[in-house]
C-alpha cells in the first residue's frame, strides 16, 4: 500500500530530529526527501561552503565545474527569500546557457534560512501541492539543521575552552571557583513539619467526672454560643440528687419534729442545732448536685468552628475532670504551628519570614512571620524532642485548619559555604567530639 504524502512528511521529521550528525541530515534532505515528490537531481547549497551534499553522491568535489556552475547558480538563487519554480529565462545568461548540460528542465528552489538553500529538478513541471509539501519539510528540516548546529558549536566552545586552558591553572581555577561560590550571601533555612492550627481556641473540657452519653454537634460544624454541644450520663447524677433530696426531706422532717417536741420537753431544744446543721448538709448536697445535673449539659461559649475527633470515640468512655474534649475555633482565627527538630534550631528573630507549604497546596505557600519560639523542647508522640514555634498569618487564608505541611523558616545571611555545610559539621563535631 502506497503511503501517503501526509505520512511521509511525518515520517521525514522524525527522522530529521533523530539524526544524530550533519552529515546525515544532509544526506536525507537531497535523497530522502524523494519520498514527498519525484525528482532526478537535488543540490544543497550554503553561503560559506557552496555546494555541501549532493543526491546519490557520497562526497562532493567542491572544483569540479557541475559543482562549481551549482554554487553560482546558489548565489543567484539565494537573493530572493521565497521558495519558487526557477525561471531559466530569469537566470543570467552565463548560468542559462549552460543550464541544459548539467540539469532537466524543470528546477525547483527551497530557501533554508538566509543563508542555505537545496535545489529539487525533474523534467515534468512542479505542482502547488508539491510545492506547499516541500515548502513545510523545508521548514521542519532548517529547524533540526540549526538544532544540531547549535549543539556543535556549544560542545566545541566548551571543548576549544578546556584545550586553550593551561594544565596547571585548571585546578586554581577551580579552586578560586569553589572559592568565591562558597562566599555568595543565602538566606540560613530551616524545615520543619508544620500545620495550620487555631491561634485562639475555646478549649471545652471535661467539667466532671463521667461518661460522655451523646454529641450533639459534629466535627467541623458551626455553633454559636449557648448551644449545647455534649452531654454525660445523667442516670448516676439524677440518682445522687434524688437520694440528697430524700435525705433532705427527712432531716427536715426530724427538725419539725424535734421543734414540736422543744416546747414540752426542754431536752430536745439540744437537738435542734444538731438538726440545723444536717439540714444545711444535705442542702448542699442537693445544690451540689443540681449543680452537677447542669454542668453535665456542656454548652459552646462563644461561636466558631466545633473542633475534636470521631463522636464515636468519645460516646461511652469515662473522662476525668479536666480532660480535653474539644476546641471552639474562629473560622479567620489561624495561625502556623510548626515543631522545629534540635538540629535545626537556629536563631530566628520575630517577625521572621515563616512560609508553610501545605501537602494539599505545594506551589501556594501560606506566608507567616515568627511569634514564638520555645525556650524549652518538648517530646513529640515520635519519641523526639522538638521546639515549638508559631506564627501569625501575614494574611487570611482560604485553607482550613488541621492541613498540614512543611514549614521553611528563614533565618539570616550567612555564606553559600555554611549553609551547605552545617548540618554535616555538626554531625562530625556530635561523632568526634571536637
Amino acid at each position: 500500500m502506497e503511503r501517503s504524502p501526509l505520512a511521509a512528511l511525518l515520517e521525514l521529521g522524525r527522522q530529521a530530529r533523530q539524526a544524530e550528525s550533519l552529515s546525515e541530515l544532509q544526506f536525507l534532505l537531497v535523497n530522502d526527501s524523494h519520498a514527498l515528490a519525484p525528482y532526478r537531481q537535488a543540490a544543497f547549497w550554503t553561503a560559506d561552503k557552496g555546494v555541501r551534499a549532493l543526491s546519490g553522491v557520497v562526497q562532493v568535489e567542491a572544483n569540479v565545474p557541475y559543482a562549481l556552475w551549482l554554487d553560482a547558480l546558489g548565489r543567484q538563487l539565494i537573493q530572493e527569500p521565497e521558495a519558487r519554480v526557477v525561471e531559466r529565462a530569469a537566470l543570467p545568461d552565463a548560468l542559462a546557457r549552460e543550464w541544459d548540460e548539467w540539469l532537466p528542465s524543470e528546477a525547483l528552489w527551497l530557501p533554508l534560512g538566509g543563508d542555505a538553500g537545496v535545489l529539487l529538478a525533474r523534467d515534468l513541471p512542479w505542482r502547488d501541492p508539491e510545492l506547499a509539501l516541500l515548502t513545510e519539510w523545508a521548514g521542519i528540516w532548517h529547524h533540526a539543521w540549526q538544532a544540531r548546529q547549535m549543539s556543535r558549536r556549544g560542545w566545541a566552545f566548551w571543548r576549544r575552552d578546556a584545550q586553550k586552558t593551561p594544565r596547571g591553572w585548571r585546578p586554581w581555577r577551580w579552586a578560586i571557583a569553589l572559592g568565591v561560590l562558597a562566599l555568595v550571601p543565602v538566606r540560613l533555612t530551616v524545615l520543619a513539619p508544620g500545620e495550620l492550627v487555631p491561634a485562639n481556641p475555646a478549649v471545652i473540657r471535661a467539667p466532671l467526672e463521667g461518661v460522655i452519653d451523646t454529641f450533639h454537634v459534629q466535627p467541623n460544624e458551626a455553633v454559636h454560643q449557648g448551644q449545647p454541644l455534649f452531654g454525660f450520663d445523667e442516670a448516676l447524677i439524677q440518682n445522687r440528687l434524688d437520694v440528697a433530696q430524700q435525705a433532705l426531706a427527712t432531716a427536715e422532717t426530724e427538725y419539725r419534729q424535734a421543734a414540736q417536741q422543744a416546747l414540752s420537753d426542754p431536752r430536745a431544744k439540744a437537738q435542734l442545732a444538731v438538726l440545723t446543721g444536717k439540714i444545711e448538709e444535705k442542702r448542699a448536697e442537693v445544690a451540689y448536685g443540681t449543680e452537677q445535673l447542669q454542668r453535665a449539659r456542656v454548652l459552646a461559649p462563644r461561636d466558631g468552628i466545633a473542633l475534636f475527633d470521631d463522636p464515636s470515640e468519645w460516646i461511652g468512655r469515662p473522662v476525668t475532670v479536666g480532660e480535653r474534649i474539644m476546641r471552639i475555633a474562629a473560622p479567620q482565627d489561624v495561625e502556623v504551628e510548626a515543631w522545629v527538630s534540635l538540629a535545626d534550631a537556629i536563631p530566628l528573630a520575630d517577625g521572621s519570614r515563616v512560609a508553610l507549604h501545605l501537602n494539599a497546596s505545594p506551589l501556594a505557600p501560606v506566608d507567616a512571620t515568627l511569634r514564638y519560639f520555645a525556650h524549652d523542647a518538648v517530646e513529640r508522640p515520635d519519641g523526639t524532642y522538638a521546639y515549638r514555634v508559631r506564627a501569625r498569618l501575614a494574611s487570611p487564608t482560604e485553607h482550613r485548619v488541621g492541613l498540614k505541611g512543611t514549614a521553611k523558616f528563614s533565618g539570616r545571611w550567612v555564606p553559600l559555604g555554611y549553609w551547605a555545610l552545617r548540618r554535616p559539621l555538626a554531625s562530625l563535631r556530635a561523632a568526634t567530639g571536637w
